[in-house]
């Protein structure tokens, strides 16, 4: 073999070996039901995760009460090299990582940041029907200035909906239509 040849395998190879040892968000679909189960079972491993909860009002039979669920149903995010993919795959109630071609897909960043910011708001935040068609737009103005997402109307009020590409999932939030721009 040449000297170039060689060169050339040992680049990929340590280009692999670099993008396993990255660390980087990922999203892992889990059993039904068992987002923060999982979730617990990841923080005990000492994994940092992103489980994405939404305040809801349930009525019983005697009372109405609060419960956080899960925005996005059998869904979790990791944050860590894929060298701990075995680790993560073989906790109780994981069922794949997302992703394409058998190999996990990074989530971007952004996107998480997005869905985090809306938590961390405390506002009303909704699961979303998955979008690809419709209007990208920008916010313009606002606590939300520079978020990027989709305005749809629903229930005679504008939402702006973030979607997470990778695990077909989106999420919404109330927002004044005036408050966005076309996305350039």
């Amino acid at each position: 073999m040449s000297q170039g040849i060689l060169l050339e395998r040992d680049e990929r190879e340590l280009s692999v070996r670099e993008r396993f040892s990255r660390t980087e968000w990922y999203a892992i679909h889990t059993r039904s039901h068992h987002e923060k189960v999982v979730d617990e079972f990841l923080r005990r491993k000492n994994i940092e995760t992103f489980l994405p909860l939404r305040k809801i009002r349930r009525r019983w039979s005697d009372r109405f009460k609060e419960i956080q669920e899960p925005l996005f149903k059998g869904y979790l995010f990791v944050h860590t090299p894929l060298t701990k993919r075995l680790d993560i795959l073989q906790t109780k109630g994981v069922v794949r990582f997302i992703g394409f071609g058998g190999l996990p897909t990074a989530v971007p960043e952004k996107e998480l940041l997005t869905i985090k910011r809306f938590i961390e708001e405390d506002i009303e935040i909704d699961p979303f029907p998955y979008l690809k068609e419709g209007e990208r737009v920008v916010v313009k103005s606002g606590r939300f200035r520079g978020t990027e997402g989709f305005l749809v109307f629903k229930k005679n009020k504008y939402r702006l909906v973030i979607s997470l590409d990778l695990i077909n999932q989106s999420a919404s939030i109330e927002i004044d239509s005036a408050s966005v721009d076309p996305f350039r």
